[in-house]
């Protein structure tokens, strides 16, 4: 049944050796969970057995799909880029996409051109971090028809495919947390906010919510580092030299909540009743450290599974995407933070 030695195997080989019609092969190759399990094992039984390598070149051709995915994430070094990636592809592979990845490392011109390479080998659609790229760039995708996701923030412009949450509201339940608390000198690490519109938006909600309690924010209250447990730990030590000295530690992500946890042990306070701290994104690290971390828990495999239906569903073209969802994040408090320390007026 094999073809001859030195021919490549053919979608006609495939068949005829699994006994259903090339249409069945093509639907395994393409959409497997529209395909019976019996006739599916069939088809990639055949497949081992031949050699089979579907032509994707010669089907990009034929319908003027790829049946690829491109994503830009701003870096790969990082657990919840890992679970996004880990989503997206799960989700995309079950409509019979691949996904391509690129990093910029938070350069916007490197973004630009790490979405036009993937553009050029062929990507269907593209999945960007935030909203905060060139509008001119993005408006030559639309002109292209090139569907675009931009997923981890909310609220989007109107002509924008958007998956994500309020980051600023995020921060607001963080500082309310520590005001009830007792809480009144309140200092945040945060990742860069350069290009950066999801690490903006959450100094941005800091900031907002502790001038709604009637506690401005003093002179350097802010330290931005990038993201890593390093950055984090000279952040920590640059925060607590402000006098007064700060009571509680709003962290941009929980990298950075780590790494100022470590540096505080490493310094001899004990949190939290000397210093409380608090990340952002729910790392499963989160749970496990010691003290157990109080952090934002955002859904990452929801969001992330939302965004490639989003494109899945713009590229179908049956039905209007949904342009802008929506998730709710939620504040999970655990052992990082406590009653503010009663310090002696003296």
């Amino acid at each position: 049944m094999k073809p001859p030695a030195n021919a490549l195997p053919t979608i006609d080989d495939v068949a005829l050796l699994a006994g259903v019609s090339t249409a069945t092969v093509s639907r395994v190759v393409n959409l497997p969970d529209s395909v019976r399990v019996s006739s599916r094992d069939k088809v990639l039984e055949a497949i081992r057995v031949l050699g089979y390598w579907p032509n994707a070149g010669a089907r990009s051709l034929k319908s003027r799909r790829s049946k690829t995915i491109g994503a830009v994430f701003p870096t790969v070094d990082n657990a919840i880029f890992a679970k996004a990636i880990d989503a997206l592809q799960r989700r995309l592979g079950e409509a019979g996409y691949q996904l391509l990845i690129a990093s910029s490392e938070y350069d916007p011109i490197s973004e630009e051109r790490q979405a036009l390479n993937l553009l050029a080998r062929g990507a269907d659609g593209l999945v960007l971090c935030g909203c905060g790229q060139s509008p001119d760039w993005l408006a030559r995708f639309r002109e292209r028809h090139v569907p675009v996701v931009h997923v981890m923030t909310w609220p989007a412009p109107p002509d924008m495919l958007c998956v994500g949450f309020d980051n600023v509201q995020a921060m607001r339940q963080v500082v309310r947390h520590l005001v009830a608390l007792g809480h009144r000198h309140i200092a945040m690490l945060s990742g860069r906010t350069q290009d950066n519109d999801r690490a903006a938006a959450r100094v941005c909600g800091v900031r907002e919510a502790l001038e709604a309690e009637g506690l401005a924010p003093q002179p350097g209250w802010l330290a931005e580092r990038r993201y890593g447990l390093t950055p984090a730990r000279e952040g920590l030590r640059e925060l607590l030299a402000l006098r007064p000295a700060p009571t509680a530690i709003v962290c941009g992500n929980d990298v950075l909540a780590i790494g100022a946890l470590l540096e505080a042990q490493h310094l001899g306070l004990s949190v939290p009743s000397q210093l409380s701290i608090v990340g952002f994104d729910d790392l499963e690290l989160a749970a496990h450290i010691s003290p157990a971390l109080t952090t934002v828990r955002v859904p990452s495999d929801q969001m992330w599974r939302c965004a490639a239906e989003q494109l899945l569903a713009a590229l179908d073209g049956s039905q209007p995407p949904p342009v802008a969802t929506q998730l709710s994040v939620e504040l999970v408090v655990r052992e990082s933070s406590g009653p503010a320390p009663v310090r002696s007026s003296a």
